[in-house]
């Protein structure tokens, strides 16, 4: 052991002597530092578990209208049933403008060793404001980049919701379908499907819908009302005569059928 010098003494016991701060705090504060009691440290609340995603599907308010736009999974009994059903393969595309897109499978081909390993590719999905000028508001979604380029090409939201193919009806999905039904309910696409029908030559909605409960409340085997209104139509340009309840009719129920005398 290397001996110690002189300095290096007198520091050690300089050192020795001298009181630690934790020793000198009761001596500056007094009795009250060995009175202090200790608070128990404060809790936080925790954070309760939830599978609730952040408001992706919190939609806007629609200026100047009651109807609000349909949720994406809660049950809507105005709204027509979907015609082709909820997908039973990549339940997710439900509750998006997925087109036809799918969750593809195939193999990784090593070129070294020339070994396969399972892999799969998932479609491009993204969270999107999609504009629509009927509604005025920015719908929110997710949607594929190629349903994306599809809608550009269209012309926007609401001409890729409107189109008529069948094919177009497929690619809309559950979640597609209604906002189709929610974008028809809008007096600008009201106005414009009145125009297509006008330049058909066809009568307005109302009336049609009018006509046709006509023809249902009719009974069955009885010609149709515009099939009356020809036949009447007819009778009256050659003065026939009306015949109101003839013999076969009565005969037929009984009802008003003379009966003869009991004897």
């Amino acid at each position: 052991m290397p001996p110690t010098l002189p300095m290096q003494t007198s520091c050690l016991r300089a050192s020795a002597s001298r009181p630690t701060a934790a020793a000198a705090l009761p001596r500056i504060l007094g009795t009250a530092t060995a009175t202090t009691t200790h608070l128990p440290p404060a809790t936080t609340p925790t954070r309760s578990f939830t599978t609730t995603r952040s408001a992706l599907y919190k939609q806007p308010r629609v200026p100047g209208s009651d109807i609000p736009i349909p949720s994406v999974t809660a049950p809507h009994p105005e709204i027509p049933p979907y015609p082709y059903g909820p997908r039973p393969f990549y339940h997710q595309s439900n509750t998006g403008l997925y087109g036809t897109a799918r969750i593809r499978f195939g193999n990784h081909v090593s070129e070294e060793h020339n070994t396969k390993a399972r892999r799969k590719w998932r479609p491009n999905v993204q969270r999107k404001g999609l504009w629509s000028a009927s509604l005025g508001v920015f719908v929110r979604t997710r949607v594929t980049t190629r349903v994306l380029r599809t809608i550009d090409k269209a012309g926007g939201l609401d001409e890729y919701l409107l189109g008529r193919t069948p094919q177009r009806v497929k690619d809309l999905g559950p979640w597609g379908w209604r906002l189709r039904w929610r974008i028809m309910q809008t007096p600008a696409v009201r106005a414009r499907f009145a125009a297509e029908r006008a330049a058909l030559g066809l009568p307005p909605k109302e009336d049609a819908e009018l006509r046709a409960e006509a023809e249902a409340s009719l009974p069955e085997g009885a010609a149709s009302a515009d099939g009356l209104m020809a036949e009447t139509d007819r009778m009256l340009e050659e003065g026939a005569e009306f015949e109101l309840g003839g013999e076969a009719d009565g005969a037929q129920d009984g009802f008003m059928r003379e009966e003869k005398a009991k004897s």
